[in-house]
């Protein structure tokens, strides 16, 4: 579970404060995925990264009972000058995982031949965002944190053998995705929240959030 109890969070941007949340509370359960749209701009980013602990509140309290995966994009935890062997062994420590199954799932899944064995600053974006989206499924959490506007990739074959992968992950999991348009949280959500004026307006359905939304941003 991710429970936010009186969340605020604003930013100043040198002519005005941006408010991303203003005294937010809601809960994601287990086995309950949320989605929330949101325009670009609004913060959907911050959000993700405060139910991952990446980013604090100004106010208010997160709580976190569950095992809850960084950002879909986040390289923080990859060292660089390290290689894609070197990083997947570390990272699998971190978590008490097997070493040699975590190096090995990723070297499957990212199929990037013996750039494997090469140092992860010297990838391109694309390798980069395959690597890291290998190391999400490799680790296995409880909830998934996917923003849409986390760095990807373009790869075809990639993206059908990961796209596999997650949709078995989330029969057991729970996944929350941000995005600013409806059709990305078709795929993964029944429950839906929409961003406006830092408030999260929560709804049992992805149809009744799309209606505010589309009056919100059409009208």
């Amino acid at each position: 579970m991710i429970e936010f109890e009186n969340v605020s969070k604003s930013f100043w941007t040198g002519k005005t404060r941006k408010v991303i949340l203003d005294q937010a509370s809601f809960r994601v359960e287990l086995g309950n995925s949320l989605g929330i749209l949101a325009p670009n701009g609004t913060g959907k980013t911050t959000i993700v990264n405060m139910m991952s602990g990446l980013e604090q509140p100004d106010e208010g309290r997160i709580t976190r009972s569950a095992r809850i995966s960084f950002p879909l994009g986040f390289m923080g935890g990859v060292v660089g000058r390290h290689s894609a062997t070197e990083n997947a062994r570390y990272i699998a420590r971190l978590y008490g995982l097997d070493p040699d199954y975590v190096e090995s799932f990723c070297r499957w899944l990212c199929d990037i031949g013996e750039y494997f064995d090469m140092p992860v600053g010297t990838y391109s974006s694309g390798m980069r965002g395959r690597f890291n989206f290998a190391l999400l499924l490799a680790l296995e959490f409880d909830i998934y944190l996917i923003d849409e506007g986390m760095p990807g990739t373009t790869d075809a074959e990639f993206n059908r053998k990961a796209g596999t992968i997650l949709r078995q992950r989330l029969e057991n999991a729970t996944v929350v995705i941000v995005s600013h348009q409806a059709s990305t949280l078709e795929k993964f959500c029944r429950s839906a929240a929409v961003l406006r004026n830092g408030r999260l307006h929560m709804f049992d359905t992805l149809e009744e959030a799309k209606r505010l939304y589309n009056y919100e941003t059409q009208g």
